[in-house]
């Protein structure tokens, strides 16, 4: 089930909202969400929740293991075991095809490639369990002695397709002590909406003109039209995942769940490595706190401490060597970066900023491509040294139909819809606002709400299937 369904929004979660505020015990409520959460992975891979249900039960085992030998030398082997268990499960039905297939290439054997279906969500929720049982082993969280908690929290439905990867010191305290507000609610369904409206009215459209200037034949390919088709993949990425973590927070808020923010503005960056730190938030701090750090950090063996985190983030999002070249691609940068700090601070922010979004697209083009030798054509036809090179009329038709919708998207993913919002919201901060005036913004922001779902449905009615990208990872 995806959030931009017509099923979710007007059946699985009015029904989930009614019975979850009928509960007045927290107890109960939990009851509620958990059932919820596990129907609502079932409803597409009835088979793999039981994977899901596995992995939270080792990680919650474990954990309960490590509390019984904390300070003990049993203790390290016994977190070995944990993580090497949590990887074994993701490289069965993740990594499996792609490694028989690069024996078989490598060592000139014939073994059969298994096709394993990977279940959804797989890698974000393998991230969030084994942060629990890391946590415990260095002392930083209590033990969870409820295993229908310690489920509810790696199951929760808001988060557990796409993320964030939420931590479990984030959450433990609220999985027994919340309590929603009118306010948090209102906040929550704003949020969504927002998400929605990213995901359905400019992730979506944004898709369907970069597939047809980068899906149809290296020949026909101009090399204008791959970086316009590479420019809206890029607004297709980030409002398609950024999307999902606005409905995921706003969700997690209408239930009194607070989580961490996952983007920050990351198309604003001058720098490479300021882009990481505004991008998929939760997994590079779970990179930077359970792989950098732990290696060293920035005190020694740095840049080989940034290889193995940028090969393991690559690996992370696809079993496919252009996602390792990507990562490492990444890699590369951001240790040049480092190197050369200096000078780059010396050349002025507006070109720094241009020669970052110019250096992120062609990361977006190793991403976009898993098929190696159609990565290496759009390569070539993006630099001029294959394809026509030349517009046609096709593509200037293509991009004069689709300049609102590039208008639209180079906005929203600046500091300006957030500056009107701040500003809308501090014009009456150190007067007593009159209850007449609360209630007119209140009812403003409230038909701004429905109005965007109004549209978004209208949109959905005739879409049919449409899955956030970071599903398959």
């Amino acid at each position: 089930m995806v959030f931009s369904s017509l099923i979710f929004l007007y059946l699985f979660l009015p029904l989930v909202i009614l019975f979850y505020f009928a509960c007045h015990s927290i107890n109960a409520k939990n009851w509620v969400l958990l059932i919820f959460s596990l129907f609502f992975y079932a409803w597409g891979e009835p088979v793999y929740v039981l994977v899901l249900m596995l992995s939270a039960a080792i990680n919650y085992g474990c954990g309960r293991l490590l509390g019984i030998l904390r300070n003990s030398r049993l203790s390290k082997p016994t977190l070995v075991l944990t993580v090497g268990l949590n990887l074994a499960i993701l490289a069965v039905f993740k990594y499996a095809g792609f490694l028989v297939e690069n024996m078989n290439h490598i060592l000139g054997l014939q073994l059969a490639v298994p096709t394993i279906t990977m279940p959804i969500g797989i890698s974000f929720y393998t991230f969030q369990a084994l942060s629990y049982t890391i946590d415990v082993y260095r002392g930083h969280v209590k033990v969870q002695k409820s295993y229908r908690d310690f489920l509810l929290y790696v199951t929760l439905f808001p988060q557990l397709i796409a993320g964030p990867i939420v931590r479990y010191s984030e959450i433990e305290p609220q999985l027994r002590h919340r309590v929603p507000s009118w306010e948090g609610i209102f906040y929550g369904f704003t949020r969504f909406c927002l998400g929605l409206g990213k995901k359905v009215l400019l992730a979506n459209y944004c898709g369907k003109a970069a597939s047809r200037l980068l899906d149809g034949s290296l020949e026909a390919m101009t090399t204008g039209g791959t970086w316009f088709g590479i420019l809206l993949f890029a607004f297709e990425i980030y409002f398609d995942f950024s999307g999902y973590s606005d409905m995921a927070i706003g969700l997690g808020k209408v239930f009194g769940f607070k989580y961490a923010e996952n983007f920050n503005l990351p198309y604003i960056s001058r720098s490479i490595s300021e882009f990481w730190r505004r991008w998929h938030i939760s997994l590079s701090s779970f990179f930077r706190d359970y792989v950098y750090i732990p290696l060293g950090g920035n005190r020694r063996h740095q840049i080989f401490n940034l290889f193995v985190v940028w090969f393991l983030t690559g690996l992370w999002h696809g079993a496919s060597w252009n996602f390792v070249l990507w990562g490492l691609y990444f890699f590369l940068l951001i240790a040049l970066e480092k190197k050369l700090r200096v000078p780059l601070k010396r050349i002025p922010a507006i070109f720094r900023w241009a020669m970052t979004s110019v250096l992120l697209l062609i990361g977006w083009t190793l991403f976009y491509y898993t098929d190696f030798q159609k990565l290496l054509g759009a390569l070539q036809v993006m630099f001029g040294l294959a394809g026509s090179g030349a517009s046609n009329g096709q593509l200037h038709m293509l991009f004069v139909n689709n300049i609102p919708l590039l208008l639209v998207c180079i906005v929203a993913s600046t500091p300006i819809p957030r500056l009107l919002w701040l500003g809308i919201n501090s014009l009456d901060v150190d007067k007593e606002v009159p209850m007449a005036k609360q209630v007119f913004y209140a009812l403003c922001v409230f038909f701004f709400d429905f109005g965007l779902l109004a549209v978004c449905t209208i949109s959905l009615v005739g879409s049919g299937y449409n899955p956030f990208l970071y599903f398959r990872f």
